[in-house]
């Protein structure tokens, strides 16, 4: 259960994607306008709309090193996890590339597993945030925390989880002699659970910006950032697709094809990564006020 709100405001109208609410615009106790978002208050960063023009330059100044904010390093630490899934596509598509740098098979399948372990600490991260949202100084840190009705901390549990799926799946790939069903079982099965956890996960944060089931909002960083994400969802769902191994062999096509989409997939993640530094960085924005925003949206 949330922390009791330091301000009991008058709901004016709610949003969100049913039966979750992501968006409220209320009055406070002096009258003010206020409004709260599930992401932004989590991520304690600022509204859509709060960022003009004249904001930019300093936020891709600032966001370039900020190692003490909680949100920099889930955007650094998901951005290596890509990169290194990347490098993995780009090796598997191009076998005289890894040959040219003595890479077996096996070592380029360790390039993935290492890039699971990031993905993997950095969804934790995000989990970890989501779960102490609203903490009060002195209050005792949660280890992931308990927000049911929370869509954004459920889209954080499920990315954890998935993370997770894709740690057996890349480890049990880099596994020598493993015959056509122990490779369905070991490495395609938690694939699949991974993709699918993912694509939900990701379905779910992409529905948290929108407060809808699904929304344009061209100008809102945030959009940006969770749609690159979602978009990586979905490649890695194809990947998982089409990687299954056949007694006789998988075609070269349908490798072929699973590399380059698991590739665009970790090219995807990389963005919305990079996407999430500057989104930090508008925690600074001097005319952000949170003082009257409440822990989280409570029905009236």
């Amino acid at each position: 259960m949330a922390d009791p709100s330091p301000v009991t405001p008058a709901a004016d109208e709610s949003f969100g994607p049913p039966p979750f609410v992501t968006r409220r615009v209320y009055r406070d106790r002096q009258g003010a306008r206020r409004e709260w978002s599930s992401r932004h208050h989590r991520k304690a960063i600022a509204m859509p709309g709060s960022v003009r023009a004249e904001h930019v330059p300093r936020l891709l100044t600032q966001c370039l090193w900020m190692p003490g904010d909680l949100n920099w390093w889930i955007g650094v630490v998901f951005a290596i996890g890509s990169s290194l899934f990347a490098t993995g596509g780009v090796l598997s598509l191009n076998p005289w590339l890894s040959g040219w740098l003595g890479m077996s098979t096996m070592q380029v399948n360790a390039v993935f597993f290492a890039g699971s372990i990031p993905f993997t600490i950095a969804a934790y991260l995000e989990l970890f945030q989501a779960g102490n949202a609203g903490r009060k100084p002195g209050q005792r840190r949660r280890v992931t925390g308990w927000r049911p009705s929370d869509l954004g901390w459920l889209s954080c549990v499920l990315q954890w989880l998935g993370t997770i799926m894709f740690n057996f799946n890349t480890f049990d790939a880099t596994l020598p002699g493993l015959v056509w069903w122990a490779s369905d079982l070991a490495v395609w099965t938690p694939n699949m659970i991974g993709s699918v956890l993912f694509v939900v996960s990701g379905y779910m944060m992409f529905g948290e910006v929108c407060h809808a089931y699904w929304g344009w909002r061209w100008r809102d960083l945030s959009w940006w950032s969770v749609f690159a994400n979602l978009g990586g969802c979905a490649w890695f769902m194809l990947s998982g697709l089409t990687a299954f191994y056949l007694p006789g062999g998988t075609g070269h096509g349908i490798v072929t094809f699973s590399v380059f989409a698991i590739t665009s997939g970790a090219v995807c993640f990389f963005v919305g990564s990079v996407l999430m530094l500057p989104e930090a960085a508008t925690a600074r924005l001097p005319r952000v006020d949170r003082s009257a925003e409440p822990a989280e949206p409570t029905t009236p």
